[in-house]
């Protein structure tokens, strides 16, 4: 079993205040819980920008090119119809189904890349530290190792930065 040390705030500042000197001390932090989206906090613990845009991109141009290229093949080559003089290949009517199906597609992609990213799907065990973390606390999760001398320093630290709760926990 592996243990870990979780402290407990009610402010963001003196969150991001805590994790910033955790991280000049080189102290391993290994999650970061928040009941909201803290500002600066992934710049704070120096995570890489999100390819989730890049995912929703990619799958609105496959969207595009679905789209256009079934109206065109069904509306020019396989079942050609003249409605009102309209050429078959008529640009202008293809852009709403189009725009349509280019958002359905990035919509779905993004979701499922974020599910499988995070590790949230189906069968998902997730360990819930604390029922707090959902209401009004922010938690720190800090590799703890075996020397007592590791914890009190680290205990200190964030006693400093005015966390209300820390405590060595179990990973079961």
């Amino acid at each position: 079993m592996r243990s870990y040390i979780s402290a407990y705030f009610t402010d963001e500042e003196d969150l991001l205040r805590a994790i910033k000197i955790l991280m000049e001390k080189k102290i391993l932090i290994l999650d970061v819980l928040t009941p909201f989206p803290v500002h600066g906090i992934d710049k704070v613990l120096g995570l890489k920008e999100s390819k989730l845009p890049t995912v929703g991109f990619i799958a609105g141009a496959i969207g595009t090119l679905f789209a256009f290229g079934f109206q065109t093949w069904a509306f020019v080559v396989d079942y050609p119809l003249f409605i009102g003089g309209k050429p078959h290949f008529s640009i202008p009517a293809f852009i709403p189904i189009t725009f349509e199906v280019t958002v359905l597609f990035a919509a779905f992609a993004m979701v499922f890349a974020f599910l499988f990213r995070s590790k949230l799907g189906l069968g998902a065990k997730n360990k819930i530290h604390d029922e707090r973390i959902t209401d009004d606390r922010f938690v720190i999760i800090i590799e703890a190792n075996e020397n007592d001398e590791y914890f009190n320093n680290v205990k200190a630290i964030l006693e400093q930065e005015e966390a209300h709760e820390i405590q060595l926990k179990e990973h079961k």
